[in-house]
């Protein structure tokens, strides 16, 4: 049956999400508070990432987070502040970095990522989609034993769980990327990892949808939800009032805010991250995480792209101009002949991913609120496991069996 949805939130999960509720049949409008062309959906690495197994909450991330607190050009910074919200998600997440949880969350990642690359390759055959989209594999280049010991332990258990991963040697680096200077040890080269131009993926994906029937309003804010008999009766925005069928909450990190005032509490913070482009000729062709800095570099169409740090200090858009000189030394640290200019470094921008506890996002329906979908939560790996879970919004809200076990998903799982 056919019904009329509303998507709260424009980014990559938003508009995955309004895709598949529109070839399912529905009558879709999506409503965002910016102009839908900047934020997380622009400025990440563009990895389609099974290889990114292990969640942010692993083992020893928040001893290194409280270490690294004191460092300003820290690859994750997590600030600290007397804010309730905060400070539950804080004892959520240190209690969720476990190797009991690892293993448990690693095949469900796995699982997610791998239907996003297969549904991105689905929807790259369609003639209305020309967007850039490559599957070159990915390196985690390391310059220390150490690094590289841990890279490969992981790169082992991804081949436990069947995905395609190898050691490569310096020697090995440099015949598959002759024309860039790499200053590595060696790496994990996981094959199994695509890339894509998100600037690209986003505006053709808007325009299909415009063709294709579903209303896109920007820079229209929620200012208020109607309750009606334990569900959503109406949607007041700045501009007008939307009376859907249902409602999918996409809206990134400021999806809690939102669904606060449908009385579901959902524990996400704000994780920001930063990026940096150069149109100059850089050489390198293959993507790469530059393991010791957690940078991550994206060759993508007409410019290259270094991006990184984790930065969890609430929701603003302040640019931190150490975490940016950070990404920036890190790139000639591994790249010794790529130098980027003041210029380049000046025209930095960020995004703002919404990160849970647990490191897997919140997919699916709250007992709290009969005609919510909840789509949110997906950290750095949004862009991975966009498509996915937009099918599955698409398959919760037309009761269809889903793809996936939405268990380790629940909105209102408990930590």
């Amino acid at each position: 049956m056919s019904k009329s949805v509303l998507v709260v939130g424009g980014g990559i999960i938003g508009l995955s999400s309004a895709y598949y509720l529109n070839k399912a049949g529905h009558h879709v409008t999506v409503v965002d508070q910016s102009n839908l062309d900047a934020g997380a959906s622009y400025v990440n690495a563009g990895y389609l990432s099974p290889s990114h197994l292990i969640p942010l909450s692993a083992p020893g991330v928040m001893k290194k987070g409280l270490k690294w607190m004191f460092n300003p050009a820290s690859p994750l910074y997590i600030k600290p502040r007397f804010d309730l919200d905060f400070l539950r998600w804080s004892w959520a997440f240190n209690k969720s970095c476990n190797l009991n949880h690892v293993q448990k969350a690693a095949p469900v990642i796995r699982d997610i990522s791998l239907l996003s690359q297969e549904l991105m390759t689905d929807i790259k055959k369609d003639p209305s989609f020309t967007f850039h989209y490559q599957k070159k594999g990915l390196f985690m280049l390391c310059q220390t034993e150490k690094m590289l010991e841990e890279e490969l332990e992981v790169a082992k258990y991804a081949v436990e769980l069947g995905l395609a991963a190898k050691e490569v040697s310096r020697l090995e680096i440099q015949q598959m990327e002759p024309d860039v200077n790499i200053n590595a040890i060696g790496a994990a080269y996981f094959e199994c990892d695509h890339h894509s131009t998100p600037q690209e993926f986003m505006t053709e994906l808007k325009a299909y949808l415009t063709n294709t029937g579903v209303n896109i309003y920007a820079n229209e804010k929620v200012l208020d939800i109607v309750l009606k008999n334990h569900g959503v009766e109406s949607i007041i925005t700045s501009n007008r009032a939307f009376k859907p069928d249902e409602i999918v909450m996409a809206a990134g990190s400021w999806s809690a805010l939102l669904a606060k005032k449908l009385g579901v509490k959902l524990l996400l913070q704000a994780g920001k991250g930063y990026r940096i482009n150069t149109e100059r000729e850089t050489g390198i062709k293959i993507p790469a995480i530059l393991a010791e800095a957690k940078a991550a570099v994206t060759p993508m169409n007409g410019f290259t792209r270094f991006a990184g740090t984790m930065e969890i200090a609430g929701i603003n858009h302040d640019i931190n101009k150490v975490r940016v000189e950070a990404i920036a030394k890190a790139a000639t640290q591994y790249y010794p002949d790529v130098k980027l200019t003041v210029e380049e470094i000046g025209d930095a921008a960020c995004g703002l991913r919404p990160v849970t506890p647990d490191g897997l996002p919140y997919i699916g329906k709250s007992k709290k609120c009969n005609n919510l979908t909840i789509a949110a939560g997906h950290a750095m790996m949004g862009w991975s496991m966009s498509t996915a879970t937009g099918k599955l919004v698409s398959e919760i809200i037309s009761t269809k069996k889903p793809s996936l076990n939405l268990e380790f998903f629940n909105p209102d799982r408990k930590f």
